[in-house]
């Protein structure tokens, strides 16, 4: 038996199959500052200690998406080593929040199986889950990943594509967030003073700013998140690929996004849910993301007069600046999308 992994393939993962992944990660401030300086995420609840302490945090936590990384990182080794393209989400629910010196670790169960019909790969789908060392759930949500075949004489299996749900209801969302203090909430210095009840249904917000990416920088936040995925790192295997080069990650798109978007949402300071996302096309370095918002949803949470929810839809696109919202001029996306999400963020009331 080899003492080597070389990654899990179509052929071998099973409905209902249940795979604890390693290796913990104990998440401290280094990886936050690295995360900062990466993205340039502003949001005050989770940049001082002194605004998340006022408001009723026991401190700054750390930003969901570096939670979602991290997870989403101790899976890839057994789900997605041998992938093609990350596809999609749906269902994700940040569910307590995590501090610096909290330890993480991730557990993921097959729930769907579809071989393509060119036979040369499959699509898995995955239920993962994300502990903290207590073993309190932080985060669960569901992805799909389109995976080699190790053998396309293999025989196809039967299909299975589970039922997802299209959107999470605001009552359905996590306890990530802790009653909190709205008059110690400081607009002075949290960049904004737009509220829940700023924001319309329908709205659209154009984020201005653009950020380019570096080589160097998406392959630093991949080795950050421990995402060793083939398509992200190694440039010798890729450029012999369909592209001739590294993808970026699709979170590494994610994260711009949502940093971009503390521009007319500054104080919408955390993702509570993420109810899809697709990947439109990719992302390499040299390019420049912009992103735009649209409001979808505005509600209410049951027993909670400090926050409301608003359900967000954000396009990220490359090379194109969103001052008139590219989107689909048609039935397919404009050439300059990339990122199609769409999330729950809390907010003041």
């Amino acid at each position: 038996m080899s003492k080597t992994n070389s990654g899990n393939f179509f052929e071998d993962f099973s409905l209902g199959q249940v795979i604890r992944h390693a290796t913990p990660r104990t998440i401290t401030e280094g990886d936050v500052a690295l995360y900062g300086a990466l993205y340039g995420s502003r949001f005050a609840v989770q940049s001082a200690d002194t605004f998340a302490e006022a408001i009723g945090y026991d401190r700054a936590p750390v930003d969901d998406l570096l939670v979602f990384h991290v997870v989403f990182g101790k899976t890839v080794p057994d789900i997605s080593l041998n992938a093609i393209a990350n596809l999609g989400y749906a269902g994700g629910r940040f569910l307590a929040p995590v501090y610096p010196g909290d330890t993480l670790n991730a557990v993921s169960e097959v729930i769907g199986l579809r071989e393509n019909s060119n036979g040369q790969s499959g699509v898995v789908y995955v239920r993962s889950t994300g502990f903290n060392q207590d073993g309190i759930e932080v985060l669960d949500y569901v992805r799909w990943v389109m995976v080699r075949k190790r053998d396309p004489r293999t025989p196809a299996r039967e299909s299975h594509v589970p039922s997802l749900p299209s959107v999470l209801a605001a009552d359905a969302l996590g306890d990530a967030v802790p009653p909190l203090d709205i008059d110690a909430w400081r607009f002075d210095l949290s960049g904004s003073p737009h509220r829940f009840s700023d924001y319309a249904v329908g709205e659209k917000i154009d984020h201005v700013d653009g950020m380019t990416v570096e080589e160097a920088e998406h392959m630093l936040a991949t080795r950050l998140y421990q995402n060793t995925a083939k398509v992200h790192f190694n440039q010798f295997t890729e450029g012999q690929g369909r592209f001739g080069r590294r993808l970026i990650y699709g979170g590494h798109v994610i994260s711009l996004a949502r940093a971009l978007s503390f521009n007319g949402l500054a104080n919408a300071f955390h993702v509570a849910g993420i109810n899809g996302g697709r990947h439109v096309s990719p992302l390499f370095a040299g390019l420049t993301v912009f992103a735009w918002s649209e409001v979808l949803e505005a509600q209410e949470i049951s027993g909670r007069d400090d926050v409301g929810a608003l359900r967000l839809r954000t396009i990220a696109t490359k090379d194109r600046p969103c001052a008139d919202f590219p989107f689909k001029p048609g039935e397919d996306y404009d050439p300059s999308v990339i990122l199609d999400l769409d999330y729950w963020v809390l907010i003041p009331r």
